[in-house]
């Protein structure tokens, strides 16, 4: 009953540096709900947002926002103070998953395995990091999303270039050691995991280039895990997402280090949902299309403007 949900506005776009892949999955979504007759609106978020979805007398929002404004509980908080019913995960969940260190605090203290780590914030502070993590490594933007100013590390010389250009876009720059294992996505639906899906890239690694324009990367589900691998790799993919009060839909990014034990990468609370994307991936494994999928994510905004039931549940 396309009804029930009133007036939609699909929030996407916004001025994050993932602004041009949220515009793709924005329009994604905001025709799969037209096909379905949900009375939809695509918004390209700006300042007047909130006036314009009190003004305009929407009754809930899709948000596809990607990145900083969108994914990191400022839109959240913003929606629960007008009392606008949104999809997934509350301000709390979204604002730890977005800061990847804060992320891997957390996950540590409940004896979740991720791969060894320092939280760098100046030239200084690079002194004995590749003593403790080794070569090669990765070096990330603590508060970004989509490989946004990532850089593979294998060689001494390349760590303060790379620690640079990951300063570019974040105070906070991650540097990461190394897993030579498969890189795998579990896609996180109404708090359950669907399918492993294990990522083949032909780039030196997992890249933006690889997520959004590439055609030769390489998407396996069923993920070719054995039973109990597979089993494991999605209860570990739902407590981390948990553990950090997640809700709703996301996606959990695993690593396999090498001796094929998964060790957690990052949560995304709004994933891309474009051609190239993972979670409507997973979600035809199951037999869920497209358009089955946002339609399941868009209940979640049903049970409320403001994610008390996040709280009940801890």
């Amino acid at each position: 009953m396309p009804k029930r949900f009133g007036k939609v506005a699909v929030l996407m776009g916004g001025l994050s540096a993932e602004r041009e892949v949220s515009l793709k999955s924005g329009q994604a979504v905001l025709e799969g709900l037209l096909r379905q007759g949900v009375n939809a609106i695509g918004i390209d978020a700006d300042e007047q947002t909130l006036l314009r979805l009190q003004t305009e007398n929407f009754d809930r929002v899709f948000i596809v926002l990607h990145g900083r404004g969108g994914e990191d509980g400022v839109i959240q908080g913003g929606l629960e103070s007008i009392g606008m019913p949104y999809t997934g995960a509350g301000v709390t969940a979204c604002a730890i998953a977005m800061d990847k260190v804060l992320t891997k605090h957390i996950w540590r203290s409940y004896g979740l395995p991720t791969a060894d780590f320092c939280d760098v914030r100046s030239i200084e502070e690079l002194k004995g990091v590749t003593d403790k993590l080794g070569l090669p490594l990765y070096v990330k933007a603590s508060h970004e999303g989509s490989s946004v100013g990532v850089v593979k590390v294998s060689a001494e010389e390349e760590l303060e270039p790379a620690w640079r250009e990951a300063n570019k876009y974040d105070e906070s720059v991650l540097i990461e050691g190394f897993n030579s294992g498969d890189e795998l996505t579990v896609s996180i639906l109404a708090g359950k995991a669907l399918p492993v899906i294990r990522i083949k890239a032909f780039n030196e690694f997992y890249d933006y280039e690889a997520k959004y324009e590439s055609d030769q990367t390489e998407y396996i589900c069923p993920a070719g895990l054995s039973e109990a691998m597979e089993t494991g790799v999605r209860e570990l993919a739902e407590k981390a997402f948990a553990v950090i009060q997640g809700t709703g839909w996301g996606r959990v990014d695993v690593m396999l280090d090498s001796d094929g034990k998964p060790q957690l990468l990052e949560v995304n609370m709004v994933p891309g949902m474009t051609d190239h994307s993972l979670v409507p991936m997973a979600a035809k494994a199951v037999g869920m299309s497209f358009d089955e999928l946002i339609i399941k994510i868009l209940e979640d905004s049903l049970y409320g403007s403001v994610k008390n039931q996040q709280e009940e549940r801890l």
